[in-house]
Parts: C-alpha cells; sequence; structure tokens
C-alpha cells in the first residue's frame, strides 16, 4: 500500500476512534436539555450514558475475534454504518424509550468498529517509526476525544439544540465509510469455521455486558449480578481451554506484554478518566462554573496530550523504548493527582488547576506506549482479538474507576456533611479521597510497568517498536 493511501487509513481509523470516544462524553453537558425536552425521569437520565457503554464494553472481545474471522475492514464499515444510522435514530427520537434503544444502537456500532481498529493499524504500518507514529496520532484522538466532547457538546446544545450532539455523527459517519472503502485494504479472514465458539460467545459477551451493567449502575442487587458476571466470565475461561478452535485463544496471555500492558491501562485509565469526570464536578458544584467553561477549562489537558502525543511520544519510544516512556509518563500523572489531594475549596484555576492540566499531558505518553505494548505479542492472525482485548480494558477500567472513584467521593462528602461541614468543604473533601485512590491506582500501574513489563533478562537495547 502506497504511503498517502496508508495515511489516509489512519485518517479513517482515528476518526472513528475519535467519534467513539467523543459521544461518550458528549452527552454528558447536553443531559439536562434532554431530560427537559424529552421527558426523562432523574434515575432514568443515567440511562443516557449506561445504554450506551453496557453494549460498547460489552461486544469489544467478541467484535474483535469477529474481525479475525470475517474480515476486520467489513467489521470496521458495518459497525460505522450502525453507528452511524443510530446517531440519525437518536437526533430524531422523540420519546426515552426510542432515545435509549438508538444510544444502544451506537454502542453496538461503535463495538464493532473500534475493537479492530488497532488491528488494521499494526498491520498497515509495518515500518517501526511509521507505526509509532501512527500509534501516538490514535492514542491522542481517543485521550482527546473526551475533553473536545464536553467542550463540543455545550457548544451544540447552547446553539443549536440537543439533537445535533447526534445529527454531526451522520455527515462524519457517511465521509467515513466512504473513505474507508477505498483507502483500508480488503481481507478474508481466517473464515467462521476457524472459531464458530457459540457457547463461548454467548458467555464472554453476557458475562461483560453483566459486569459493565453492575458497574455503571451500582445498584442494590449490585453483590448478585456482579458475582453472576464472574461466574458467566470464569466459565468462558473454561470453555476456551477445551473448546477445539475457542473465541479467545489463551495462548495471546503467553506474552507478558499484551498481558501486562491490559493491566497497567485497567489501572491508569481508572485514575485518569475519574479525574476528567471529578475535576469537572469541582468546577462546577464548588467552583460554580457553567458546562461551556468546564470544557474550556479542560482544554489544555487535551491539548497538552495531544503535543506529546503527536511529537513528543513516538521519538522518546524510539530512542528509550516503550517501557520507559510509559513510567515517565505513569509518574507525571501520579504527581498530578497527588497535587489534587490537596485542591482548597475556593481554588485558583491558574495556580491549583492549570498546572494539573499540564502535568496530565503525560497521558500521552502513557496511552501511546500502553498501545504499543499492549499489541507487540499479538500473531497476525489474533490482531483483531488483541485490538479488542486492549479495548474492552480500556472501556472496563474507564467504568470502574468513574463507579469506585465516585463512589468514594459521595460516601466521603456525605460523611463530612453529617459532621457538620459546609457543602462546598464536604464535596472538596470527597474529591481529594477520590483523587488520593487515583494516585493510588495510577502507582499500582507504575509497578506493573516495573514488575510484569520488565525488559527480557540479558536484553539492554531499547523495546523496537513491534512489528507483525
Amino acid at each position: 500500500m502506497s504511503y498517502s493511501k496508508r495515511w489516509t487509513a489512519l485518517a479513517v481509523l482515528s476518526a472513528t476512534g475519535l467519534m467513539t470516544v467523543l459521544d461518550g462524553s458528549i452527552v454528558t453537558v447536553a443531559m439536562p436539555a434532554i431530560q427537559a425536552d424529552v421527558g426523562f425521569t432523574a434515575a432514568g437520565l443515567s440511562w443516557m450514558v449506561n445504554a450506551y457503554l453496557i453494549p460498547f464494553g460489552g461486544l469489544l472481545l467478541l467484535a474483535g475475534r469477529l474481525g479475525d474471522l470475517l474480515g476486520r475492514r467489513q467489521m470496521f464499515l458495518a459497525g460505522n454504518a450502525v453507528f452511524t444510522g443510530a446517531s440519525l435514530l437518536a437526533g430524531l427520537a422523540t420519546g426515552p424509550g426510542l432515545l435509549i434503544a438508538a444510544r444502544f444502537l451506537q454502542g453496538v456500532g461503535s463495538a464493532l468498529a473500534s475493537a479492530v481498529v488497532l488491528g488494521i493499524l499494526v498491520t498497515l504500518f509495518t515500518d517501526p517509526v511509521e507505526r509509532g507514529k501512527a500509534i501516538a496520532i490514535f492514542s491522542f484522538t481517543g485521550a482527546a476525544g473526551a475533553s473536545i466532547g464536553q467542550v463540543l457538546g455545550g457548544v451544540l446544545t447552547d446553539v443549536l439544540s440537543w439533537p445535533w450532539i447526534f445529527f454531526i455523527n451522520v455527515p462524519i459517519g457517511v465521509a467515513t465509510i466512504a473513505l474507508a472503502l477505498v483507502a483500508l485494504p480488503a481481507d478474508r479472514g481466517a473464515g467462521w469455521s476457524r472459531g464458530t465458539d457459540v457457547l463461548g460467545a454467548v458467555l464472554v459477551t453476557s458475562g461483560l455486558m453483566l459486569g459493565i451493567y453492575t458497574i455503571v449502575t451500582n445498584g442494590p442487587y449490585a453483590w448478585l449480578t456482579g458475582t453472576v458476571a464472574a461466574a458467566l466470565l470464569a466459565g468462558f475461561v473454561g470453555r476456551q481451554v477445551t473448546a477445539r478452535e475457542p473465541l479467545m485463544p489463551l495462548r495471546i496471555f503467553r506474552s507478558r506484554d499484551v498481558t501486562g500492558a491490559n493491566l497497567a491501562q485497567m489501572l491508569s485509565l481508572s485514575g485518569m478518566f475519574a479525574f476528567q469526570v471529578l475535576v469537572a464536578l469541582h468546577m462546577q458544584k464548588v467552583l460554580g462554573y457553567g458546562a461551556l467553561e468546564t470544557g474550556l477549562a479542560m482544554l489544555p489537558a487535551a491539548v497538552g496530550i495531544g503535543v506529546v502525543s503527536l511529537f513528543v511520544s513516538a521519538p522518546l519510544s524510539a530512542r528509550f523504548g516503550a517501557r520507559t516512556v510509559l513510567r515517565a509518563g505513569l509518574l507525571l500523572l501520579i504527581a498530578a493527582m497527588a497535587l489534587l489531594t490537596r485542591i482548597p475549596v475556593q481554588a485558583s484555576y491558574v495556580t491549583d488547576l492549570l498546572p494539573v492540566m499540564l502535568l496530565i499531558s503525560g497521558g500521552g505518553l502513557v496511552l501511546p506506549a500502553l498501545a504499543t505494548l499492549g499489541m507487540s505479542g499479538a500473531e497476525d492472525g489474533d490482531a483483531g482479538l488483541a485490538s479488542g482485548l486492549f479495548n474492552t480494558t480500556q472501556q472496563v477500567g474507564m467504568a470502574l474507576g468513574v463507579a469506585v472513584l465516585s463512589t468514594l467521593a459521595a460516601t466521603r462528602t456525605d460523611h463530612l456533611l453529617t459532621a457538620g461541614a459546609d457543602q462546598a468543604t464536604a464535596l472538596t473533601g470527597g474529591y481529594r479521597l477520590a483523587f488520593a485512590t487515583s494516585a493510588g491506582l495510577l502507582a499500582t500501574a507504575f509497578l506493573v510497568s516495573v514488575v510484569v513489563l520488565r525488559r527480557p533478562a540479558g536484553t539492554t537495547a531499547p523495546d523496537p517498536v513491534p512489528a507483525t
């Protein structure tokens, strides 16, 4: 494939990655307008987010494997078509039921498309330097997507109306499909007969969906649904040991890089994504920022991640190796969370928040390094599976982080209110505890990078960017 066609393909893949992440956050600032216009109850409104996250996280692993079997290009096109159609349906929805159904279909489409993106990327870019740049660009679009979504959601809702947060996906989706038909190489896949593990597919999909449902809803029967989800996933692992053609060959976990990168990613994103949500809440509930003002205040973090991803990450990885770059980025993120544990009630943006936003640029080192390591141990025939696995741990990590840290913050806030603290002080105390926990999660990710992702014995040269 020609140089220009490869980079056109990367633009197509990155556009899908951006839409996928952006759609998870663009809804948040428009939710009050949606509630007033469509008639959601306060409890039902949460399903605007949950209905997207559950199928998205639950189908990634299955979609990645199906991409290996049926063709990654076909899976990518199908996912974009479903997502684009569902976006149109969501914008036209006039009632809660139809809107939630459309959000569910958006999650399905996002899973089908995004599960195979990294698998396509690593087969397109085999040159180590080019692959490093490509992964950095793709990682930037994902990292910046949530921040861009908050700003864009505020602008579209204020200037036009809430349906436009969905309508904007339609022309982008159509253009992405048209370019993908030209730019992405056709691939046949291994064939359906190589992996028709129907029981395994049912176990892993239902287990992941129920597990993510448990995390994001945190309902009164969470212990029961969580136990059932764990049992389903345990059954899936057992099935993969005995199946003649397993859906997820467990050989993929023989690679320390694959195993360690997925574990480190889950821990890292638990802390990073919770930062994004909790800092935004602190700005609005304690400092009195509006939705658009909050999005703009968080732009330095997105810009910093973008600059580091695009211009710093690849050269440093080529010089020092992905493991060293990953650890440096994690140290920057730990420092950011440590600063937030001391955030005052009446915080100044310039002195208290802006330094944190700049330190968060360490995410621009962490995410590309994790993507490189996470795909490095996969054979060519398992690239879609490795991509789906990597995206699954990403979604589970973000959902876990938000659920656990938000609960910790709320519990601490209630305790302080009971003890007589005012609202602002109690909220700030809750957020501080959550930020301290986030720092602990990132520190654990650093430990994983040292213990599990250590360089093989006897190797002194920097890590090469893996070739397929």
